[in-house]
């Protein structure tokens, strides 16, 4: 029916059967536009879009979600993960087209507003396609920063971004150095030390923020990482900032 719709208007459409095959079709030929199913054999929409956000070579690409699906926690997860828009199932025929319509004018505006860059840096980013195994490394770092306090398993983690559980270990360790659960700790400590540094928030609120059951468990792992307890670094920081001389205006 889509097709039947789309062959209707002044677009050239390519038609994919799963998420693996939507992927490296978008890599291949760089729509303008993509209109991605939730509920697909294999790779589903979400994963799917978990690489496509992932790889600079399709990071801008407008994704409009598909799913018969239409609850709320549907569409957050699928605009929380780039989605531009999404379009619940049946849907109007009408409707539907005037939403691509709406995105690829806002995509062409975009693309238009860019600030001209250099000749040899515009070629690396729109030619050049980044390796697989550092799109899918780079699809997981993301998934965890956004589920700090409650990551998924690593089951979970390696079907989210289209792969299984021992390839994914296999890939974190080549292009990281450490394990999925290594790189989720110290994300964690990170977070925790932005949210030191930068807010006034209570030290047991931050750990149960970034995932710590207490402010005890968060505070030996975080000594243990910077060989400082949170209050400590927090105050570390406070004093450092004191110390910045003042910036001085000049006088005519």
């Amino acid at each position: 029916m889509l097709v039947d719709l789309l062959s209707e208007l002044p677009y050239s459409v390519s038609v994919a059967f799963n998420g693996m095959q939507g992927y490296q079709l978008a890599l291949a030929q760089q729509p303008d536009l993509i209109l991605l199913d939730v509920r697909m054999p294999g790779m589903d929409g979400y994963a799917a879009c978990r690489l496509l956000k992932a790889n600079p070579a399709t990071q801008d690409i407008p994704i409009i979600f598909l799913s018969g699906n239409d609850n709320s926690e549907e569409r957050i997860l699928g605009l929380s993960l780039g989605g531009v828009d999404f379009v619940g199932k049946p849907f109007s025929p009408g409707e539907l087209a005037a939403r691509i319509q709406v995105h690829l004018n806002l995509a062409m505006r975009a693309r238009q507003q860019l600030v001209p860059r250099a000749d040899s840096a515009i070629a690396d980013t729109i030619v050049a396609v980044t390796d697989p195994e550092v799109v899918i490394v780079n699809a997981t770092k993301r998934l965890i920063s956004n589920n700090l306090a409650a990551p998924p398993s690593l089951t979970e983690i390696a079907n989210k971004v289209g792969t299984y559980r021992e390839k994914l270990s296999q890939l974190f360790r080549a292009h990281t150095g450490m394990t999925v659960f290594a790189y989720i700790r110290a994300a964690r400590i990170e977070c925790g030390m932005n949210l030191l540094r930068e807010t006034d928030i209570e030290v047991q609120d931050i750990a149960l923020m970034v995932g710590f059951n207490n402010a005890g468990n968060f505070a030996t792992a975080f000594r243990e990482s910077t060989g400082l307890t949170p209050s400590a670094y927090r105050q570390q920081q406070s004093n450092a900032a004191e110390a910045l001389p003042a910036e001085t205006g000049s006088h005519k």
